[in-house]
């Protein structure tokens, strides 16, 4: 299959695109029906996701997005958080004076989903604080993008750990991250402890499964 990962003229993290069709194609080969992605920043990767769960399943998914959704929250502050501001001046001039929206925001983000208005479930708040009040062992397949800190990270995966043992799948983004090492120092840590089998793809996600027995 032919899969395309695109931008939607906003912000991604996944901004090499081959980063994208291996995400695109690892989805495409577990074909998840409940998944959840922290971490949503413009929604970019939350629309490529929802279009190829529709391929794949028709109506028949679900998709939850848990992110911040505040620039000057002091939690993201203190994160390694991707850049929010457009760097191409005719990209700041349409969100800012023409539309009038910002790219980083529940309300944007929503609207860009709005085909699966049906599917979606899109909560703004910190994902160690949400998680912990969720039935996790529903999702079938988690995209870790959140906060980049160590101890983020490790309370996030903490908080997954029911979707392993259920034969779900984690997949890490940025776990050989130069200026975040905690990020990969906390997913050693955590598939070590739990026995975990980790797989490196596209040098860039770490994936997260039970150990077959």
């Amino acid at each position: 299959m032919n899969l395309k990962f695109k931008k939607y003229w906003r912000k991604t993290s996944l901004k090499k695109e081959q980063d994208g069709i291996c995400l695109l194609k690892h989805i495409f080969e577990i074909k998840p029906k409940n998944f959840l992605e922290i971490g949503v920043f413009h929604g970019v990767t939350s629309r490529n996701v929802c279009e190829l769960l529709y391929l794949i399943h028709g109506y028949d998914f679900k998709f939850t997005g848990i992110d911040l959704f505040n620039h000057d929250n002091s939690k993201l502050n203190e994160e390694i958080a991707p850049q929010t501001n457009f760097s191409n001046p005719l990209k700041q001039i349409f969100y800012k004076y023409i539309i009038k929206s910002d790219p980083y925001s529940y309300e944007s983000v929503k609207k860009l989903l709005i085909k699966f208005k049906n599917n979606t479930n899109i909560i703004k708040g910190d994902s160690n604080n949400v998680l912990a009040n969720m039935n996790v062992g529903e999702f079938d397949y988690v995209f870790l993008d959140g906060g980049h800190k160590y101890e983020t990270v490790k309370n996030d995966l903490q908080n997954l750990t029911e979707v392993v043992l259920k034969k779900g799948t984690i997949l890490c983004d940025d776990y050989n991250l130069s200026y975040a090492p905690g990020v990969k120092k906390a997913i050693d840590e955590y598939v070590f402890d739990n026995g975990f089998n980790i797989k490196i793809l596209n040098e860039r996600f770490a994936e997260i499964k039970c150990k077959d027995k």
